[in-house]
């Protein structure tokens, strides 16, 4: 299988998102009365649209994203506000404008503006949650359906030397596990007087079994047999909580381990529903992390773009990048990984761009959809107080003001677009 199938899958995948991304924000506001004019996957030229009561529905170019245009968005500037500047309608006034123009006369009503502020958080909240939950729905469907790779305690491969070195010699002599009689395919059920079901059992029972004669217990098609093993020290960093511990230096700390030489198969094992909301947690948190280092990632793919070096493998990448993630897990051919792994692991990539997304949207900036939230919420807490005050109702929050905001928002989401749609193309991850 080539890279042309995780690819297509991808966008495919990226496009139904955005599509019921949308679809959160149209039900809901047509249900609440507010007139939806258009409602497009992709942006520019259109290739195909259909009205359906009274909105536009349609597909354009360009499949990267996708827009609901609702009435009336932007709210009437209030008595007293500043309109023209200069003798000529401020940015605000022209936006407040042409947000009514979908408008025909008798559709005052309609516009989005109108709204309560509890409804106006759902319907600009119910986009994002979508892909909440589309998140959740393939997290689970991989953690209790494809089910996750886990390390058996089968012998998937021998290291013939010590010291990871492709000729043995006197200073790599040969492992403990290439100069026994164990064979890969066997399957250890007990190392010296440990029981071991998984590598986890296996690799601590080895790391505390000492460096004397071990006797381990073995299935060999469907036998028990026992063998001899005799693990030697070797120098390995420390791990804690799988992050190598380092020195202040960025040194790693070391430290001498029994070793044998084995290393384990992988196979997928369904985990119970239940758990499936852990990792949609941890999913979360992860992507938490990659949105608060944002900024200082995009710095240094910056840098590295300029200087020429090599980029972190762990940084940021764009849609180019994600889409060569994807060709390289449908083209992967590493042996043992089969086509479930691959739906498996192009299923995570895509549960990971949800929540990517789920998150990214909820920032609160116009012209993103937090944006938006957060102009509802400040709404609904003024109404309140003034109601609790007994004073008159201070209208609708008049977002139109924030519009340059928003244009400085939009600029520095396309230059962070383009900066790693380049970078994915002339510095790529390796």
């Amino acid at each position: 299988m080539g890279a042309l199938p995780g690819i297509i899958f991808l966008i495919v995948g990226l496009l139904v998102s955005v599509g019921i991304h949308e679809l959160g924000h149209l039900i809901p506001a047509k249900r609440f009365g507010v007139k939806v004019s258009q409602y497009f996957i992709g942006f520019g030229p259109t290739l195909w649209s259909t009205m359906r009561g009274g909105t536009e529905y349609g597909l354009k170019a360009i499949p990267l994203g996708g827009y609901v245009q609702m009435a009336g968005m932007l709210a009437p500037a209030k008595p007293g506000t500043r309109t023209y500047k200069n003798g000529q309608l401020t940015l605000a006034e022209e936006a407040r404008r042409a947000s009514a123009e979908d408008l025909s006369p008798g559709e005052e009503d309609r516009a989005f503006w109108r709204l309560p502020a509890r409804q106006k958080l759902v319907v600009m909240f119910a986009g994002p949650v979508t892909n909440l939950i589309l998140a959740g729905l393939l997290i689970g469907l991989v953690v209790s359906g494809f089910g996750l790779p886990a390390l058996t305690n089968q012998v998937g491969a021998i290291t013939p030397c010590v010291g990871q070195a492709q000729q043995c010699s006197t200073e790599h002599p040969p492992s403990p596990a290439a100069d026994s009689a164990l064979e890969v395919g066997d399957t250890v059920v007990a190392w010296g007087h440990t029981s071991t079901s998984n590598w986890e059992e296996l690799s601590a029972a080895i790391a505390n079994g000492g460096t004397g004669p071990v006797t381990v217990r073995i299935e060999r098609e469907g036998e028990p047999i026992d063998v001899v093993v005799h693990p030697v020290l070797v120098e390995r960093p420390v791990v804690e909580n799988g992050q190598v511990v380092v020195d202040d230096a960025g040194e790693p700390h070391t430290h001498t381990v029994p070793y044998a030489g084995i290393s384990p198969t992988s196979q997928r094992e369904r985990q119970s529903v239940w758990q499936v909301p852990g990792y949609v947690w941890d999913f979360t948190i992860a992507t938490g992390k990659v949105l608060v280092s944002l900024p200082m990632n995009l710095w240094n793919t910056a840098a590295d773009l300029v200087t020429g070096a090599e980029r972190d493998p762990t940084g940021v990448v764009g849609i180019v990048g994600v889409a060569d993630i994807a060709g390289n897990i449908s083209s992967s051919q590493g042996e043992g990984y089969g086509a479930v792994d691959r739906l498996g692991d192009l299923t995570l990539l895509l549960a990971g761009l949800n929540m990517s997304l789920f998150m990214f949207n909820m920032l609160p900036l116009l012209p993103l959809d937090g944006g938006h939230i957060l102009g509802a919420l400040i709404e609904g807490t003024r109404r309140k107080i003034a109601k609790v005050q007994g004073k008159p109702d201070p209208g609708p929050f008049d977002t139109a003001r924030l519009l340059p905001l928003s244009y400085v928002v939009l600029a520095a989401l396309i230059a962070m677009t383009v900066l790693l749609v380049v970078a994915d193309i002339l510095n790529p991850v390796v």
